[in-house]
């Protein structure tokens, strides 16, 4: 094992408190100049918020150590689909699209859908189905499809309920661009210069995290806290390890390299 990607939501902190041992063990990668990155699918706020929000666990990181679904579809959209892009993400997570054209009626040439949350209503809902309704037909983007995450007030929705509702009203196939899907490991691969045989996932999402990861042929470290549930472990993703926290983390690397 030579580098490291690490889920943060769930991972590393709970909503607003950090998950105990967290700063000691991303010290502890620092130290030992193992290299990683944070992969996240947050889409509600942009990169450099999340730098504050480590910061204040006394995790200290910068933009570069932190691949959002935003700033890669960013990039992918300004090869594959140019144009006016229609923006369906949280008003802070916006910027991170500011070198493409963004348009709020139609013809746009994508539509892009994050976490948007309470944001959604039937008119927003309604207003994302025409424009993929439009010929010729805008690319339908999704960052992330992760079912639900676990906020302080308990599980919320998350981006894939909203997406696959317009694929089905729609018929468009979505461009997955954040976890689970394989271009997303790829694109964090590719950052750190790894491989993904020498490369360990620690997440908190059996599905999102562990099985992305896996089906990308990296290593698989499911975490008992976040969104973690005990029937995690019967399903059809299986993690390669489990272990109750990130705390752990620096014992069960040293044993891998053993």
């Amino acid at each position: 094992m030579t580098a490291l990607l690490i889920d943060l939501d769930g991972v590393l902190y709970e909503g607003s408190r950090a998950v105990p041992g967290a700063r000691d063990a991303i010290a502890w990668i620092r130290r030992h100049d193992i290299p990683h990155l944070f992969l996240t699918n947050t889409t509600s706020r942009p990169r450099q918020a999340i730098v504050d929000k480590l910061a204040g666990f006394g995790i200290d990181t910068d933009e570069d150590k932190i691949l959002t679904p935003p700033a890669v579809a960013a990039s992918w959209l300004a090869k594959n689909a140019p144009g006016p892009a229609a923006l369906f993400v949280a008003p802070a997570a916006a910027g991170e699209f500011a070198p493409l054209e963004i348009a709020a009626e139609g013809p746009v040439a994508s539509v892009v859908v994050g976490d948007y949350g309470e944001h959604w209503t039937f008119a927003e809902m309604n207003r994302a189905f025409r424009l993929l309704m439009a010929t010729p037909p805008p690319v339908l983007i999704a960052l992330g499809m992760t079912r639900y995450w676990r906020a302080e007030d308990g599980l919320r929705l998350d981006t894939a309920p909203f997406v696959m509702a317009l694929s089905h009203a729609s018929g468009a196939e979505p461009v997955v661009l954040g976890k689970p899907a394989k271009p997303f490991f790829e694109t964090g691969l590719e950052l750190l210069g790894s491989t993904a045989v020498d490369t360990v996932m620690i997440g908190d999402d059996i599905k999102g995290d562990i099985g992305g990861a896996r089906a990308a042929g990296i290593t698989g470290v499911l975490v008992r806290t976040g969104k973690f549930r005990d029937e995690d472990l019967e399903g059809d993703f299986r993690p390669d390890r489990v272990i109750d926290s990130i705390a752990d983390l620096p014992a069960t690397i040293e044993r891998m390299q053993r």
